[in-house]
Protein backbone atom coordinates (compact mmCIF):
# COMPACT_ATOMS: atom_id res chain seq x y z
CA UNK A 1 0.00 0.00 0.00
CA UNK A 2 1.25 3.34 -0.90
CA UNK A 3 1.62 6.49 0.80
CA UNK A 4 -1.56 8.05 -0.94
CA UNK A 5 -3.58 5.00 -0.75
CA UNK A 6 -2.78 4.50 2.62
CA UNK A 7 -3.85 7.97 3.80
CA UNK A 8 -6.77 7.54 1.79
CA UNK A 9 -7.82 4.73 3.45
CA UNK A 10 -7.15 6.77 6.80
CA UNK A 11 -9.98 9.30 5.81
CA UNK A 12 -12.07 6.26 4.88
CA UNK A 13 -11.62 5.60 8.65
CA UNK A 14 -12.06 9.40 10.20
CA UNK A 15 -15.48 8.97 8.08
CA UNK A 16 -16.63 5.58 9.41
CA UNK A 17 -15.73 7.32 12.85
CA UNK A 18 -17.85 10.02 12.66
CA UNK A 19 -20.49 7.93 11.07
CA UNK A 20 -20.60 5.63 14.40
CA UNK A 21 -20.77 9.03 16.41
CA UNK A 22 -23.43 10.22 14.47
CA UNK A 23 -22.23 13.30 12.67
CA UNK A 24 -22.64 12.49 9.29
CA UNK A 25 -24.92 9.48 8.09
CA UNK A 26 -23.41 5.91 7.19
CA UNK A 27 -24.32 5.66 3.51
CA UNK A 28 -22.28 8.28 2.05
CA UNK A 29 -21.26 8.36 -1.08
CA UNK A 30 -17.59 8.21 -1.21
CA UNK A 31 -16.05 7.84 -4.65
CA UNK A 32 -15.67 11.59 -4.97
CA UNK A 33 -13.50 12.15 -2.24
CA UNK A 34 -9.78 12.31 -3.22
CA UNK A 35 -6.19 12.79 -1.66
CA UNK A 36 -3.69 14.76 -3.41
CA UNK A 37 -1.04 17.15 -2.80
CA UNK A 38 -2.03 20.64 -2.35
CA UNK A 39 -1.44 23.01 -5.32
CA UNK A 40 0.49 25.39 -3.17
CA UNK A 41 3.16 22.99 -0.98
CA UNK A 42 3.83 25.97 1.17
CA UNK A 43 -0.05 24.30 2.43
CA UNK A 44 1.39 20.62 3.14
CA UNK A 45 1.57 17.66 1.86
CA UNK A 46 -1.69 16.29 1.50
CA UNK A 47 -5.25 17.53 1.16
CA UNK A 48 -8.41 16.23 0.58
CA UNK A 49 -11.81 17.55 -0.66
CA UNK A 50 -13.75 15.13 1.54
CA UNK A 51 -15.72 17.49 3.48
CA UNK A 52 -16.47 19.54 0.35
CA UNK A 53 -17.83 16.73 -1.38
CA UNK A 54 -19.87 15.14 1.47
CA UNK A 55 -21.21 18.02 3.33
CA UNK A 56 -24.19 18.79 1.17
CA UNK A 57 -25.73 15.30 1.01
CA UNK A 58 -24.35 14.82 4.63
CA UNK A 59 -26.84 18.18 5.61
CA UNK A 60 -24.12 19.81 7.20
CA UNK A 61 -21.72 23.20 6.60
CA UNK A 62 -18.62 21.95 5.03
CA UNK A 63 -15.82 23.77 7.02
CA UNK A 64 -17.77 22.62 10.01
CA UNK A 65 -17.38 19.10 8.64
CA UNK A 66 -13.91 19.54 7.62
CA UNK A 67 -12.92 20.29 11.31
CA UNK A 68 -14.39 17.13 12.25
CA UNK A 69 -12.37 15.00 9.83
CA UNK A 70 -9.36 16.87 10.66
CA UNK A 71 -9.92 15.94 14.52
CA UNK A 72 -9.71 12.26 13.43
CA UNK A 73 -6.76 12.85 11.12
CA UNK A 74 -4.96 14.57 14.07
CA UNK A 75 -4.54 11.61 15.84
CA UNK A 76 -2.67 9.38 13.28
CA UNK A 77 0.96 8.85 14.35
CA UNK A 78 1.80 10.33 10.65
CA UNK A 79 0.33 13.44 10.84
CA UNK A 80 2.41 16.63 12.14
CA UNK A 81 -0.60 18.58 11.58
CA UNK A 82 -3.94 19.37 10.14
CA UNK A 83 -5.21 22.77 8.76
CA UNK A 84 -8.90 23.66 7.20
CA UNK A 85 -8.56 26.52 4.84
CA UNK A 86 -11.51 28.04 2.75
CA UNK A 87 -14.93 26.75 3.18
CA UNK A 88 -13.71 23.44 4.04
CA UNK A 89 -10.36 21.79 1.85
CA UNK A 90 -8.51 19.97 4.23
CA UNK A 91 -4.42 20.26 4.49
CA UNK A 92 -1.98 17.82 6.11
CA UNK A 93 1.39 17.97 6.92
CA UNK A 94 3.06 14.55 7.16
CA UNK A 95 6.25 13.89 9.27
CA UNK A 96 9.55 13.33 8.32
CA UNK A 97 9.13 9.38 9.55
CA UNK A 98 6.24 9.31 6.77
CA UNK A 99 7.99 9.90 3.74
CA UNK A 100 11.03 7.86 5.53
CA UNK A 101 8.68 4.88 5.72
CA UNK A 102 7.42 5.59 1.71
CA UNK A 103 11.19 5.31 1.19
CA UNK A 104 11.30 2.19 2.11
CA UNK A 105 8.04 1.00 0.54
CA UNK A 106 9.42 2.29 -2.67
CA UNK A 107 12.61 -0.10 -2.08
CA UNK A 108 10.44 -3.12 -0.96
CA UNK A 109 8.31 -2.96 -3.90
CA UNK A 110 10.60 -3.13 -6.79
CA UNK A 111 9.81 -3.20 -9.86
CA UNK A 112 6.18 -3.20 -9.14
CA UNK A 113 6.52 0.10 -7.18
CA UNK A 114 3.52 2.47 -8.60
CA UNK A 115 1.17 -0.75 -9.91
CA UNK A 116 -2.46 -0.82 -8.56
CA UNK A 117 -5.33 -2.75 -8.87
CA UNK A 118 -7.85 -0.09 -9.97
CA UNK A 119 -8.11 -1.79 -13.52
CA UNK A 120 -8.33 -5.44 -11.88
CA UNK A 121 -11.56 -7.52 -13.27
CA UNK A 122 -11.60 -5.69 -16.73
CA UNK A 123 -10.69 -6.60 -19.94
CA UNK A 124 -9.86 -3.32 -22.42
CA UNK A 125 -9.19 -3.84 -25.92
CA UNK A 126 -6.81 -1.18 -27.64
CA UNK A 127 -6.73 -1.49 -31.63
CA UNK A 128 -3.86 0.79 -32.83
CA UNK A 129 -1.71 1.40 -35.74
CA UNK A 130 -4.53 -0.41 -38.02
CA UNK A 131 -2.64 1.20 -40.93
CA UNK A 132 -3.67 -0.12 -44.60
CA UNK A 133 -1.43 -3.07 -45.61
CA UNK A 134 -0.22 -1.36 -48.66
CA UNK A 135 3.25 -0.50 -47.13
CA UNK A 136 5.62 -0.49 -44.91
CA UNK A 137 5.32 1.63 -41.63
CA UNK A 138 6.29 5.40 -41.88
CA UNK A 139 6.33 8.15 -39.50
CA UNK A 140 2.74 8.84 -40.03
CA UNK A 141 1.84 5.42 -37.85
CA UNK A 142 4.67 6.00 -35.83
CA UNK A 143 3.10 8.28 -33.13
CA UNK A 144 -0.33 6.21 -33.16
CA UNK A 145 1.89 3.18 -32.40
CA UNK A 146 3.65 4.08 -29.69
CA UNK A 147 0.83 6.19 -27.69
CA UNK A 148 -1.15 3.42 -28.29
CA UNK A 149 1.67 0.87 -27.16
CA UNK A 150 2.52 2.40 -24.17
CA UNK A 151 -1.17 2.94 -23.22
CA UNK A 152 -1.74 -0.88 -23.65
CA UNK A 153 1.08 -1.26 -20.64
CA UNK A 154 -0.61 1.36 -18.89
CA UNK A 155 -3.44 0.03 -18.57
CA UNK A 156 -1.47 -3.28 -17.78
CA UNK A 157 0.41 -1.87 -14.90
CA UNK A 158 -2.89 -0.41 -13.34
CA UNK A 159 -4.16 -4.29 -13.20
CA UNK A 160 -6.35 -4.85 -16.41
CA UNK A 161 -5.61 -7.47 -18.94
CA UNK A 162 -4.98 -5.60 -22.11
CA UNK A 163 -5.97 -7.06 -25.99
CA UNK A 164 -3.76 -5.17 -28.57
CA UNK A 165 -5.41 -5.38 -32.00
CA UNK A 166 -4.82 -4.62 -35.18
CA UNK A 167 -7.46 -4.01 -37.57
CA UNK A 168 -6.49 -5.04 -41.07
CA UNK A 169 -8.57 -2.95 -43.90
CA UNK A 170 -8.39 -5.93 -46.51
CA UNK A 171 -11.82 -5.21 -48.03
CA UNK A 172 -11.37 -2.21 -49.59
CA UNK A 173 -10.20 -0.63 -53.02
CA UNK A 174 -7.04 -0.08 -51.81
CA UNK A 175 -5.75 -3.93 -51.84
CA UNK A 176 -6.60 -3.76 -55.65
CA UNK A 177 -4.47 -1.08 -55.95
CA UNK A 178 -1.71 -3.13 -54.18
CA UNK A 179 -2.31 -6.43 -56.45
CA UNK A 180 -1.85 -4.25 -59.24
CA UNK A 181 0.86 -3.17 -58.53
CA UNK A 182 2.42 -6.44 -57.02
CA UNK A 183 1.59 -7.90 -60.55
CA UNK A 184 3.21 -5.07 -62.55
CA UNK A 185 6.67 -5.93 -60.14
CA UNK A 186 5.37 -9.73 -60.80
CA UNK A 187 6.09 -9.02 -64.30
CA UNK A 188 9.16 -7.09 -63.79
CA UNK A 189 10.72 -10.05 -62.07
CA UNK A 190 9.78 -11.65 -65.51
CA UNK A 191 12.17 -10.07 -67.31
CA UNK A 192 9.42 -7.31 -68.74
CA UNK A 193 10.07 -3.47 -68.68
CA UNK A 194 7.23 -1.88 -66.64
CA UNK A 195 6.48 1.81 -65.84
CA UNK A 196 4.64 2.32 -62.86
CA UNK A 197 1.69 4.18 -63.53
CA UNK A 198 -0.13 6.92 -61.63
CA UNK A 199 -2.64 5.83 -59.31
CA UNK A 200 -0.47 2.92 -58.21
CA UNK A 201 1.91 1.87 -55.39
CA UNK A 202 5.40 2.72 -56.74
CA UNK A 203 7.28 2.16 -53.64
CA UNK A 204 10.35 -0.13 -54.31
CA UNK A 205 9.34 -2.51 -51.47
CA UNK A 206 7.29 -4.31 -53.70
CA UNK A 207 9.85 -5.25 -55.78
CA UNK A 208 10.53 -8.39 -53.60
CA UNK A 209 7.21 -9.21 -53.68
CA UNK A 210 7.14 -9.28 -57.37
CA UNK A 211 9.85 -11.90 -57.40
CA UNK A 212 8.32 -14.42 -54.54
CA UNK A 213 5.24 -13.91 -56.89
CA UNK A 214 7.46 -14.67 -60.16
CA UNK A 215 9.13 -17.87 -58.11
CA UNK A 216 5.82 -19.11 -56.78
CA UNK A 217 3.57 -18.98 -60.12
CA UNK A 218 6.31 -18.76 -62.80
CA UNK A 219 5.13 -17.15 -65.96
CA UNK A 220 0.84 -18.21 -65.19
CA UNK A 221 -0.52 -14.91 -64.46
CA UNK A 222 1.87 -12.38 -67.17
CA UNK A 223 -0.86 -12.01 -69.84
CA UNK A 224 -3.35 -13.37 -67.78
CA UNK A 225 -6.98 -11.23 -67.28
CA UNK A 226 -6.95 -9.51 -64.23
CA UNK A 227 -10.27 -11.60 -63.09
CA UNK A 228 -8.30 -15.14 -63.10
CA UNK A 229 -5.04 -13.18 -60.39
CA UNK A 230 -6.81 -10.36 -58.77
CA UNK A 231 -7.99 -12.36 -56.03
CA UNK A 232 -4.59 -14.70 -55.61
CA UNK A 233 -2.36 -11.54 -55.90
CA UNK A 234 -4.24 -9.55 -53.32
CA UNK A 235 -3.99 -12.61 -50.47
CA UNK A 236 -0.31 -12.92 -51.37
CA UNK A 237 0.49 -9.15 -51.44
CA UNK A 238 -1.84 -8.26 -48.23
CA UNK A 239 0.61 -11.09 -46.53
CA UNK A 240 3.62 -9.69 -47.51
CA UNK A 241 2.90 -6.42 -46.26
CA UNK A 242 1.82 -8.11 -43.11
CA UNK A 243 5.18 -9.43 -42.69
CA UNK A 244 6.25 -6.05 -43.03
CA UNK A 245 4.53 -4.20 -41.05
CA UNK A 246 4.85 -6.70 -38.32
CA UNK A 247 9.12 -6.59 -38.84
CA UNK A 248 8.60 -2.50 -38.55
CA UNK A 249 6.33 -2.60 -35.53
CA UNK A 250 8.77 -5.16 -33.51
CA UNK A 251 11.92 -2.37 -34.20
CA UNK A 252 9.80 0.02 -31.61
CA UNK A 253 9.08 -3.44 -29.58
CA UNK A 254 5.35 -3.32 -30.57
CA UNK A 255 3.78 -6.71 -30.87
CA UNK A 256 -0.28 -7.02 -31.57
CA UNK A 257 -2.32 -9.86 -30.18
CA UNK A 258 -4.86 -9.83 -32.72
CA UNK A 259 -4.98 -8.79 -36.71
CA UNK A 260 -8.63 -8.64 -37.03
CA UNK A 261 -9.51 -9.04 -40.90
CA UNK A 262 -11.74 -7.15 -42.07
CA UNK A 263 -12.86 -9.29 -45.14
CA UNK A 264 -13.21 -11.80 -42.73
CA UNK A 265 -15.16 -9.90 -40.32
CA UNK A 266 -17.48 -9.66 -43.61
CA UNK A 267 -17.60 -12.90 -45.19
CA UNK A 268 -18.18 -14.24 -41.65
CA UNK A 269 -21.34 -12.26 -41.88
CA UNK A 270 -20.58 -9.81 -38.96
CA UNK A 271 -22.23 -6.76 -40.60
CA UNK A 272 -25.24 -8.03 -41.10
CA UNK A 273 -25.74 -9.84 -37.67
CA UNK A 274 -24.58 -6.09 -36.07
CA UNK A 275 -27.53 -4.79 -38.30
CA UNK A 276 -29.82 -7.52 -36.85
CA UNK A 277 -29.61 -6.48 -33.20
CA UNK A 278 -29.89 -2.82 -34.00
CA UNK A 279 -33.03 -3.10 -36.25
CA UNK A 280 -34.32 -5.64 -32.97
CA UNK A 281 -34.28 -2.62 -31.15
CA UNK A 282 -35.67 0.01 -33.58
CA UNK A 283 -32.27 1.37 -33.81
CA UNK A 284 -31.91 0.76 -37.63
CA UNK A 285 -34.55 1.96 -39.98
CA UNK A 286 -34.86 2.20 -43.85
CA UNK A 287 -35.29 6.08 -44.71
CA UNK A 288 -34.14 8.53 -47.11
CA UNK A 289 -31.46 11.25 -46.01
CA UNK A 290 -31.83 14.87 -46.64
CA UNK A 291 -30.91 16.25 -49.42
CA UNK A 292 -27.15 18.27 -49.47
CA UNK A 293 -27.65 21.97 -48.09
CA UNK A 294 -26.88 23.95 -51.10
CA UNK A 295 -27.02 23.67 -54.69
CA UNK A 296 -27.76 19.95 -55.69
CA UNK A 297 -25.08 17.88 -57.79
CA UNK A 298 -27.10 16.88 -61.16
CA UNK A 299 -26.80 13.08 -60.16
CA UNK A 300 -28.30 13.24 -56.60
CA UNK A 301 -31.56 11.37 -56.08
CA UNK A 302 -33.47 10.46 -52.84
CA UNK A 303 -32.65 6.73 -52.31
CA UNK A 304 -33.67 4.45 -49.23
CA UNK A 305 -31.02 3.41 -47.23
CA UNK A 306 -31.02 1.64 -44.00
CA UNK A 307 -29.75 3.96 -41.66
CA UNK A 308 -28.63 4.04 -37.71
CA UNK A 309 -30.51 6.07 -35.86
CA UNK A 310 -27.27 8.13 -34.01
CA UNK A 311 -29.16 11.16 -33.61
CA UNK A 312 -30.43 9.48 -30.48
CA UNK A 313 -27.48 9.64 -29.57
CA UNK A 314 -25.53 12.92 -30.03
CA UNK A 315 -24.75 12.99 -33.64
CA UNK A 316 -26.02 15.51 -36.06
CA UNK A 317 -28.05 13.30 -38.66
CA UNK A 318 -28.75 9.56 -38.91
CA UNK A 319 -26.31 7.49 -40.75
CA UNK A 320 -25.95 5.18 -43.68
CA UNK A 321 -24.99 1.35 -43.31
CA UNK A 322 -24.85 0.45 -46.64
CA UNK A 323 -24.24 2.17 -50.00
CA UNK A 324 -27.33 2.09 -52.45
CA UNK A 325 -25.59 -0.59 -54.20
CA UNK A 326 -25.72 -3.22 -51.53
CA UNK A 327 -22.45 -2.75 -49.93
CA UNK A 328 -21.46 -1.63 -46.79
CA UNK A 329 -20.27 1.19 -45.83
CA UNK A 330 -17.39 2.32 -44.07
CA UNK A 331 -19.11 3.16 -41.05
CA UNK A 332 -21.17 -0.44 -41.19
CA UNK A 333 -18.37 -2.43 -41.59
CA UNK A 334 -16.40 -0.37 -38.62
CA UNK A 335 -19.94 -0.31 -36.53
CA UNK A 336 -19.99 -4.37 -36.96
CA UNK A 337 -15.76 -4.60 -35.93
CA UNK A 338 -16.49 -2.67 -33.00
CA UNK A 339 -19.39 -5.16 -31.91
CA UNK A 340 -17.50 -7.92 -32.45
CA UNK A 341 -14.35 -6.44 -30.22
CA UNK A 342 -17.06 -5.53 -27.68
CA UNK A 343 -17.82 -9.24 -27.39
CA UNK A 344 -14.84 -10.10 -25.57
CA UNK A 345 -13.55 -6.95 -23.70
CA UNK A 346 -15.49 -4.42 -20.55
CA UNK A 347 -13.70 -1.33 -22.47
CA UNK A 348 -12.65 -0.18 -25.98
CA UNK A 349 -10.09 2.33 -27.28
CA UNK A 350 -9.08 3.21 -30.72
CA UNK A 351 -5.98 4.88 -31.65
CA UNK A 352 -7.23 7.16 -34.55
CA UNK A 353 -5.25 10.09 -36.93
CA UNK A 354 -7.00 13.62 -36.25
CA UNK A 355 -8.15 13.33 -39.69
CA UNK A 356 -10.84 10.76 -38.51
CA UNK A 357 -12.47 13.49 -35.68
CA UNK A 358 -15.13 13.79 -38.20
CA UNK A 359 -16.48 10.50 -37.66
CA UNK A 360 -15.89 9.77 -33.93
CA UNK A 361 -19.46 10.87 -32.63
CA UNK A 362 -21.08 8.35 -34.93
CA UNK A 363 -18.98 5.35 -33.85
CA UNK A 364 -19.14 6.53 -30.56
CA UNK A 365 -22.74 6.64 -30.72
CA UNK A 366 -22.80 2.94 -32.15
CA UNK A 367 -20.76 1.18 -29.70
CA UNK A 368 -23.03 2.65 -27.11
CA UNK A 369 -26.07 1.53 -28.91
CA UNK A 370 -24.66 -1.86 -29.12
CA UNK A 371 -23.97 -2.59 -25.91
CA UNK A 372 -26.13 -1.08 -24.32
CA UNK A 373 -23.63 1.85 -22.79
CA UNK A 374 -22.35 -0.93 -20.98
CA UNK A 375 -18.55 -0.58 -22.41
CA UNK A 376 -16.78 2.24 -21.85
CA UNK A 377 -15.31 3.16 -25.36
CA UNK A 378 -12.79 5.84 -25.90
CA UNK A 379 -11.26 7.17 -29.27
CA UNK A 380 -7.91 8.84 -28.68
CA UNK A 381 -7.05 11.00 -31.72
CA UNK A 382 -3.48 11.75 -32.51
CA UNK A 383 -2.52 14.87 -34.37
CA UNK A 384 0.78 14.86 -37.07
CA UNK A 385 4.01 14.63 -36.48
CA UNK A 386 6.76 17.31 -38.99
CA UNK A 387 10.04 16.04 -39.35
CA UNK A 388 12.61 18.18 -39.18
CA UNK A 389 16.32 18.23 -39.49
CA UNK A 390 18.20 20.71 -38.07
CA UNK A 391 14.86 22.58 -38.14
CA UNK A 392 14.76 22.09 -42.14
CA UNK A 393 11.81 19.36 -43.34
CA UNK A 394 13.02 16.31 -44.04
CA UNK A 395 12.79 14.96 -47.75
CA UNK A 396 10.62 12.13 -48.68
CA UNK A 397 12.70 8.57 -50.09
CA UNK A 398 11.88 7.51 -53.56
CA UNK A 399 12.64 4.16 -52.72
CA UNK A 400 9.72 3.80 -50.40
CA UNK A 401 7.11 5.49 -52.39
CA UNK A 402 7.37 9.30 -51.30
CA UNK A 403 7.38 8.30 -47.83
CA UNK A 404 9.64 8.73 -44.22
CA UNK A 405 10.07 5.10 -43.30
CA UNK A 406 9.70 3.95 -39.09
CA UNK A 407 12.35 2.01 -40.06
CA UNK A 408 15.11 3.93 -41.25
CA UNK A 409 14.39 6.78 -38.43
CA UNK A 410 14.20 3.70 -35.45
CA UNK A 411 18.29 3.21 -36.79
CA UNK A 412 18.82 6.17 -37.12
CA UNK A 413 18.26 7.67 -33.16
CA UNK A 414 17.45 4.10 -31.95
CA UNK A 415 13.96 2.95 -30.61
CA UNK A 416 13.76 4.29 -27.26
CA UNK A 417 14.25 7.83 -28.51
CA UNK A 418 11.88 7.50 -30.67
CA UNK A 419 9.18 6.21 -28.21
CA UNK A 420 10.27 8.51 -25.68
CA UNK A 421 9.69 11.43 -27.99
CA UNK A 422 6.27 10.82 -29.38
CA UNK A 423 5.12 10.35 -25.50
CA UNK A 424 6.60 14.33 -24.78
CA UNK A 425 3.31 16.02 -26.09
CA UNK A 426 -0.27 15.39 -25.28
CA UNK A 427 -1.66 13.07 -28.22
CA UNK A 428 -3.71 16.02 -29.54
CA UNK A 429 -1.22 18.06 -29.75
CA UNK A 430 0.98 18.12 -33.11
CA UNK A 431 4.69 17.43 -32.96
CA UNK A 432 7.69 18.15 -34.27
CA UNK A 433 10.60 15.39 -34.40
CA UNK A 434 14.06 17.10 -34.94
CA UNK A 435 16.80 14.33 -36.04
CA UNK A 436 19.35 16.73 -34.35
CA UNK A 437 17.55 18.00 -31.09
CA UNK A 438 15.82 14.31 -30.27
CA UNK A 439 19.68 12.94 -29.99
CA UNK A 440 20.83 16.63 -27.96
CA UNK A 441 22.39 16.26 -24.94
CA UNK A 442 20.75 18.84 -23.11
CA UNK A 443 18.03 19.99 -20.39
CA UNK A 444 15.62 20.56 -23.51
CA UNK A 445 15.59 16.95 -24.78
CA UNK A 446 13.73 15.08 -22.04
CA UNK A 447 14.57 12.20 -23.22
CA UNK A 448 18.36 12.95 -22.58
CA UNK A 449 17.60 14.83 -19.08
CA UNK A 450 15.94 11.74 -17.82
CA UNK A 451 18.01 9.19 -18.87
CA UNK A 452 20.49 10.88 -17.55
CA UNK A 453 19.13 11.29 -13.91
CA UNK A 454 19.08 7.39 -14.00
CA UNK A 455 22.76 7.16 -15.85
CA UNK A 456 23.80 9.17 -12.31
CA UNK A 457 22.28 7.71 -10.23
CA UNK A 458 24.03 4.00 -11.34
CA UNK A 459 27.46 5.57 -11.47
CA UNK A 460 26.99 6.20 -8.31
CA UNK A 461 26.16 2.79 -7.11
CA UNK A 462 29.14 1.90 -9.51
CA UNK A 463 31.08 4.33 -7.66
CA UNK A 464 30.02 3.25 -3.84
CA UNK A 465 30.84 -0.20 -5.16
CA UNK A 466 34.30 0.67 -6.20
CA UNK A 467 35.03 2.34 -3.18
CA UNK A 468 33.84 -0.69 -0.67
CA UNK A 469 30.70 1.21 0.77
CA UNK A 470 28.29 -1.56 1.79
CA UNK A 471 24.55 -0.56 0.31
CA UNK A 472 21.15 -1.85 1.10
CA UNK A 473 19.26 -0.83 4.66
CA UNK A 474 20.25 2.29 5.85
CA UNK A 475 19.94 4.89 9.03
CA UNK A 476 17.28 7.14 6.97
CA UNK A 477 16.80 9.39 9.95
CA UNK A 478 20.27 10.89 8.64
CA UNK A 479 17.49 12.25 4.86
CA UNK A 480 17.03 16.43 5.86
CA UNK A 481 14.21 18.30 3.91
CA UNK A 482 16.32 18.69 0.73
CA UNK A 483 16.31 15.21 0.51
CA UNK A 484 12.87 13.67 1.68
CA UNK A 485 11.86 16.17 -0.94
CA UNK A 486 12.49 14.00 -3.79
CA UNK A 487 11.01 11.35 -1.94
CA UNK A 488 7.93 13.45 -1.97
CA UNK A 489 7.85 13.68 -5.70
CA UNK A 490 9.01 9.85 -6.21
CA UNK A 491 5.63 8.84 -3.99
CA UNK A 492 3.72 10.79 -6.41
CA UNK A 493 4.42 8.10 -9.44
CA UNK A 494 1.49 5.77 -8.15
CA UNK A 495 -0.95 8.30 -8.66
CA UNK A 496 0.11 9.89 -11.44
CA UNK A 497 -0.25 5.74 -12.87
CA UNK A 498 -3.60 5.49 -11.83
CA UNK A 499 -4.81 8.61 -13.07
CA UNK A 500 -2.67 8.19 -16.56
CA UNK A 501 -4.75 4.99 -16.44
CA UNK A 502 -7.85 6.35 -15.43
CA UNK A 503 -7.63 9.60 -18.91
CA UNK A 504 -5.86 7.00 -21.25
CA UNK A 505 -2.88 9.76 -21.41
CA UNK A 506 0.36 8.25 -21.22
CA UNK A 507 1.50 11.11 -22.16
CA UNK A 508 1.42 12.07 -18.02
CA UNK A 509 4.35 9.48 -17.53
CA UNK A 510 6.78 10.94 -19.46
CA UNK A 511 5.73 14.33 -17.87
CA UNK A 512 6.15 13.11 -14.55
CA UNK A 513 9.35 11.51 -15.33
CA UNK A 514 10.66 14.82 -16.47
CA UNK A 515 9.69 16.65 -13.51
CA UNK A 516 11.34 13.68 -11.14
CA UNK A 517 14.57 14.40 -12.81
CA UNK A 518 14.85 17.86 -12.75
CA UNK A 519 14.81 17.34 -8.90
CA UNK A 520 17.18 15.12 -8.80
CA UNK A 521 19.63 16.94 -11.46
CA UNK A 522 18.73 20.03 -8.69
CA UNK A 523 19.60 18.11 -5.93
CA UNK A 524 22.93 16.88 -7.35
CA UNK A 525 23.60 19.89 -8.59
CA UNK A 526 24.04 21.23 -4.76
CA UNK A 527 27.02 18.92 -4.31
CA UNK A 528 28.49 20.64 -7.42
CA UNK A 529 28.47 23.86 -4.54
CA UNK A 530 28.49 22.23 -1.31
CA UNK A 531 30.75 19.16 -0.79
CA UNK A 532 28.76 18.67 1.97
CA UNK A 533 25.67 17.64 -0.38
CA UNK A 534 27.49 14.60 -1.80
CA UNK A 535 25.96 12.20 -2.42
CA UNK A 536 28.67 9.84 -1.13
CA UNK A 537 30.69 11.27 1.51
CA UNK A 538 34.22 9.73 2.26
CA UNK A 539 33.91 11.26 5.91
CA UNK A 540 30.59 9.72 6.73
CA UNK A 541 29.75 6.45 5.30
CA UNK A 542 26.00 6.12 7.52
CA UNK A 543 25.20 9.07 5.66
CA UNK A 544 26.63 7.98 2.19
CA UNK A 545 24.35 5.19 2.48
CA UNK A 546 21.20 6.95 3.11
CA UNK A 547 21.83 8.89 0.34
CA UNK A 548 22.25 5.69 -1.82
CA UNK A 549 19.59 4.05 -0.47
CA UNK A 550 17.55 7.28 -1.69
CA UNK A 551 19.11 7.55 -5.05
CA UNK A 552 18.27 3.67 -5.78
CA UNK A 553 14.79 4.70 -4.86
CA UNK A 554 14.45 7.45 -7.54
CA UNK A 555 16.16 5.10 -9.64
CA UNK A 556 13.64 2.63 -9.28
CA UNK A 557 10.56 4.84 -9.78
CA UNK A 558 12.39 6.22 -13.10
CA UNK A 559 12.85 2.65 -14.58
CA UNK A 560 9.27 1.84 -13.36
CA UNK A 561 8.17 5.10 -15.45
CA UNK A 562 10.53 4.54 -18.69
CA UNK A 563 8.98 0.50 -18.70
CA UNK A 564 5.55 1.40 -18.79
CA UNK A 565 6.66 3.34 -21.96
CA UNK A 566 8.32 0.83 -23.51
CA UNK A 567 11.90 2.70 -23.04
CA UNK A 568 14.89 0.93 -21.32
CA UNK A 569 16.44 2.82 -18.81
CA UNK A 570 20.55 3.53 -19.34
CA UNK A 571 23.38 2.48 -16.78
CA UNK A 572 25.85 4.71 -18.83
CA UNK A 573 26.01 7.81 -21.13
CA UNK A 574 28.00 8.22 -24.13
Amino acid sequence: MTLYTRFAAHIDTALDALAAAGTIPPDLDRRNVTVEPPRDAAHGDLATNAAMVLAKPAATNPRKLAEAIAGELEKLEDVASVAVAGPGFINMTLTDDAWRGELSAIADAGDDYGRSTTGAGTTVNIEYVSANPTGPMHMGHCRGAVVGDALAKLLEFAGARVIREYYVNDAGGQVDVLARSAHLRYREALGETVAIPEGLYPGDYLVSVGKDLAKKYGDRYAVAPEAEWLATFRTEAVDAMLVLIREDLALLGIHHDVFASEAELQAAGKPEAAEAELRSRDLVYDGVLEAPKGELPDDWEPVELPLFRSTRYGDDQDRPIRKSNGQWTYFGADLAYHYQKAQSADALIDIWGADHAGTVKRIVAAVQALTDGRTRFDVKLIQMVRLLRGGEPVKMSKRAGNFVTLADVVREVGRDVVRFTMLTRRADAQMDFDFAKVVEASKDNPVFYVQYAHARIASLHRRADEGGIAQGRADLSRLDTAELALVKLAAQFPRTVETAAATREPHRIAFYLYDLAATFHAWWNMGNDDPSRRAIRADDHDLTRARLFLSAAIGQTIRNGLAIMGVVAVEEMN
